[in-house]
């Protein structure tokens, strides 16, 4: 089963999958399963020396040569080296994220890079097209890692309003049927995080799979809001604390406390003192299995769902 789309069309996939770009779990290995099987992989540069991201770019074309891509925090510190290096390694689209990438924008052009910013609300989408983005991330809070104030359900359609270019739905799809709920709302695509953390080929720690494979409807929550740059977590004891630090506003000490704990949790397992970054979808997981088979059965029961759901539509008028 295929569903073809505009976004299809722009990145030159089968499936309108992307995969998020979570750093320090999605590496080379799990964005060409990905892409191997027709949606759209995405290697996360988070704060990757410059060095170890061309090394993953050019892992990814020795395991696929389908398309896939890159995303780019534009808030890291060395964000100028890694742009200059992805445009001279090619890739076939960026995702960028925390930032505007106007900066760059005619160099991604002038290499054919597709550009898919993330946006959580309506006037920064409208910005990002009016610069030239190809498509339009929404981003719900129900995501993993560093979130917006709405929901994908609110925030979807209103973009879908706002904006020409293909908005893609991102927060709480783990499954077929979200997939034919972002379809409802005028989403083109989707793009799925937590779900392929538990994929056959996610080199993180295995712990950290089994935790979010355990995880509940209420497991999550969300940290440093005093920081600015809200995030969702799975709890655990350095959530705990952070949760602490933020009603005695002190922003400091959790920047302090918060550094290099998402490494320390999705490359060394540590499920206390580790950030868990996974969203809500986490509860919806319930195995871990090869990337081909979670994106297909997201196709198959999209498909299953859309066209149940038109077949029972039945017109009155008459």
């Amino acid at each position: 089963m295929v569903l073809r789309t505009r976004l299809t069309d722009l990145l030159e996939i089968e499936h309108p999958i992307i995969q998020g770009g979570m750093a320090w779990t999605a590496t080379a290995e799990l964005s060409a399963a990905v892409s191997n099987a027709g949606g759209l992989g995405v290697i996360g540069a988070g704060h990757m020396p410059t060095e170890l991201l061309r090394d993953q770019i050019r892992l990814a074309k020795e395991l696929t040569d389908r398309p896939f891509g890159v995303n780019l925090m534009l808030l890291t510190p060395h964000i100028d080296e890694l742009v200059a290096m992805v445009l001279k390694e090619g890739v076939h689209a960026v995702t960028t994220g925390a930032g505007n990438p106007g900066k760059y924008m005619s160099a991604f052009k002038d290499r054919h890079i597709k550009v898919l910013p993330i946006a959580p609300s309506v006037a920064l989408a409208k910005r990002l097209e009016s610069i030239g983005a190809d498509a339009i991330i929404g981003e719900g809070m129900e995501a993993g890692g560093h979130i917006g104030e709405l929901t994908t359900m609110v925030l979807t359609p209103q973009l879908v309003d706002a904006v020409s270019v293909p908005v893609v739905a991102a927060g709480g799809i783990a499954d077929g049927r979200g997939v034919a709920a972002a379809f409802a709302l005028g989403a083109e695509g989707v793009q799925v995080g937590t779900r392929f953390m538990c994929a056959s080929e996610c080199t993180i720690h295995p712990d950290v799979k089994q935790r979010i494979v355990k995880a509940r409807d209420r497991d999550t929550v969300v940290t440093g809001y005093s920081t600015g740059h809200p995030v969702r977590v799975i709890k655990n004891k350095l959530a705990k604390t952070i949760v602490e630090l933020d009603r005695e506003n002190r922003p400091e000490d959790i920047e302090v406390l918060g550094s290099g704990k998402l490494a320390l949790c999705m490359r060394e397992g540590d499920l206390e003192m580790g950030s868990i970054m996974a969203g809500q979808a986490a509860a919806m997981v319930d195995c871990v299995q090869p990337a081909a088979e979670i994106v297909y059965a997201m196709v198959a029961e999209a498909c299953e769902v859309m066209g149940r759901l038109a077949a029972e539509c039945v017109d009155t008028s008459e």
